[in-house]
């Protein structure tokens, strides 16, 4: 053990060695490497990122809530079946409630009924287009993630009475009211003016997935009074809007059985008998997750392919050029071995050489990709970069891995040289 250890250390002092004496050739050695570890550090970056921007987008969907639509969260072959149900009514979030208290030891603690549709929203001069126009009731809070930086969100009395007032997401306030408070305001919606008593915080927006930035939500009262969904797309051809309902889960660890009770509840709704399919659906924030997830996991394994081309030509460049030192250095490996080193010695000090230069281009690798996650990150604030430690753990393995690996066939055919043949080398 004593001397593989002294065999280790003096064959780093041999890789700095041979390192500093041929400086130029080893930083070009080592730059493919560089721009391996640059393309997969980045790519890991990327991917890491999306991951995180993914699970927060998500998050608005909440993984305790139940949404009964009349369509599935998921692609359907059969749409035609789907097109003819029957559309949820919010009356039945009312019939769930009554239900769900009849129930003590219920899965469920509430329903909220929603609709909604795509509107414009002016204040004085300016519009905001294509807003996300929201009618609910005053639980809408329990079973969703809007937080108001500003005001407040509407109560019951103002939900039962059908007030005219409106929560606004932080970038519809952000261009109705650049330079002054939107709260007690009245905005315009569909030519009725509503007064804004809350703006919601912000949650940012990733890959055109969820977020109530671009959102407006008001009494359900108010809502049903001045929007027809019905008569939507004959009378303007814009999209005719939904309506769905909302239901909290008690407990999140007994997510499938609160689904089974609210589907044993919304065909008691629909009064459905028993041999009759269920003409709604019950989705859930993993049903959309396990969409998209495929997708996800497809480009990053593509992204992190084509990267490590990048990586995998850095480790050819390291072994043409340990193939280059044996050649150089044939005669002073005939001498040692002639001196009476072993062949393990040999083939180490040359996989600790082609190891050396891939550290060291993993090191640039890591400081140049570092600097530039940070520059995307000021110049794109909105990406989710997650530059972390078990990335660079990652990078230094790799690095190691490339050096074993593409430094293994030079050092092999240099510990099986002939010291004989060796010494006459020219």
């Amino acid at each position: 053990m004593k001397r593989f250890l002294y065999e280790l250390e003096e064959s780093w002092r041999i890789a700095y060695a041979q390192m500093r004496s041929n400086m130029t050739r080893s930083i070009l050695t080592a730059l493919g490497v560089v721009i391996g570890i640059v393309a997969v550090t980045l790519m890991g970056t990327a991917i890491g990122g999306i991951q995180v921007g993914f699970d927060k987008s998500m998050a608005v969907l909440g993984d305790d809530v139940l949404y009964v639509t009349q369509w599935p969260w998921k692609p359907v072959d059969d749409w035609w079946n789907y097109r003819d149900r029957k559309k949820i009514q919010n009356e039945y979030a009312e019939t769930i409630n009554r239900m769900i208290a009849a129930s003590p030891n219920s899965n469920l603690m509430v329903a909220v009924p929603t609709s909604s549709l795509m509107r414009s929203i002016k204040y004085g001069g300016n519009e905001v287009e294509n807003v996300f126009t929201l009618g609910t009731t005053s639980d809408f809070t329990v079973t969703s993630t809007i937080d108001c930086k500003e005001g407040r969100f509407f109560n019951e009395i103002e939900s039962r009475s059908g007030a005219q007032v409106v929560v606004i997401g932080y970038d519809v306030a952000d261009v109705l009211f650049p330079s002054e408070s939107p709260i007690d305001k009245s905005v315009l919606i569909s030519g009725h003016a509503f007064k804004v008593i809350g703006v919601n915080a912000r949650q940012g927006t990733f890959l055109g997935l969820f977020s109530w930035d671009s959102m407006v939500a008001m009494p359900l009262a108010a809502f049903n009074k001045y929007f027809n969904l019905k008569n939507e797309l004959d009378a303007r051809g814009e999209n005719q809007g939904q309506s769905d309902v909302r239901v909290k889960v008690r407990d999140k660890t007994k997510l499938i059985e609160a689904k089974d009770e609210l589907t044993g509840m919304m065909r008691r709704v629909r009064g459905l008998p028993p041999e009759k399919k269920e003409d709604f659906s019950i989705n859930e924030q993993q049903a959309f997750k396990s969409t998209l997830d495929p997708v996800k996991n497809t480009i990053a394994i593509a992204g992190l392919f084509i990267t490590g081309l990048s990586l995998f030509v850095g480790a050819i460049g390291i072994m043409n050029i340990t193939f280059v030192s044996v050649k150089e250095r044939t005669k002073e490996i005939g001498t040692r071995k002639a001196l009476g080193a072993r062949r393990r010695t040999i083939l180490l000090q040359f996989l600790i050489e082609s190891t050396a230069l891939c550290l060291l281009g993993g090191f640039i690798g890591l400081a140049v990709a570092y600097f530039m996650c940070f520059g995307i990150g000021k110049a794109f604030p909105s990406f989710p970069i997650q530059f972390s430690f078990g990335l660079v753990i990652a990078s230094m393995i790799v690095s190691v891995l490339t050096g074993l690996v593409s430094g293994f066939a030079p050092a092999w055919s240099a510990s099986r040289l002939d010291p004989v043949t060796a010494l006459r080398y020219e």
